[in-house]
């Protein structure tokens, strides 16, 4: 199902509706401040293992995140922070910067691959914001596409419905989307690392 939702002013019924996809264990396509996403409930097996084989990756080898409505929603799946870690965050999000971060106990264990850490995302588009304040817990996520000569391809929903349609149990329609990724930063291992330039400027928060 293609469903188009407006990207300033989300249609209620229609946010409910891609909620109601989720709660049921499937997988969407939905719009965020870089790129188009997969999408599912980080808390259902199954629906994570759809994910990682519609990205053509083995589960270990698979890089999700959580994509958040707030720092308080990401905060109960990420150790305790410390004061310049939080306003790094603070500072960045809403926004187009994935962070790498150690990962507590709440976060699901599949997608604890890679030591003990989680990838946190925090959009600044109001349709992912109201999907994840809707379900009520984070989203899983992961970037389509992986190859670069797609990119382009992939700002268009009709061309990620035609191409995707009958793999997924809905595709978002929010309008065109961008052509880069997020900003990846490591804030794992003590100084930030930037593993990937994107769309975030990192150098408005790592001064």
């Amino acid at each position: 199902m293609l469903l188009a939702i407006h990207p300033e002013n989300p249609q209620p019924r229609f946010i409910q509706q891609a909620v109601e996809v989720l709660r049921n264990g499937g997988v969407i396509i939905y719009p965020t401040d870089t790129l188009y996403a997969f999408g599912c409930d980080p808390f259902n097996t199954k629906a994570v293992e759809r994910v990682s084989q519609l990205k053509g990756m083995r589960m270990k080898d698979a890089r999700f995140a959580l994509v958040c409505c707030d720092l308080s929603d990401a905060s109960k799946f990420v150790k305790s922070l410390d004061t310049a870690t939080f306003r790094m965050l603070k500072t960045a999000l809403p926004g187009p910067f994935t962070f790498i971060l150690p990962a507590s106990r709440e976060t699901p264990k599949l997608l604890k691959v890679h030591r003990d850490t989680i990838g946190i995302r925090i959009p600044d588009h109001k349709i992912t914001q109201q999907i994840v304040e809707a379900l009520g817990h984070p989203l899983m996520s992961g970037s389509l596409p992986d190859d670069d000569d797609e990119v382009e391809a992939y700002t268009d929903p009709e061309v990620i419905y035609e191409r995707f349609g009958k793999q997924v149990d809905l595709v978002i329609d929010g309008g065109p989307g961008h052509i880069e990724p997020s900003t990846v930063i490591d804030l794992s291992r003590g100084e930030p690392e930037v593993l990937r330039e994107g769309a975030g400027d990192s150098s408005i928060i790592l001064q």
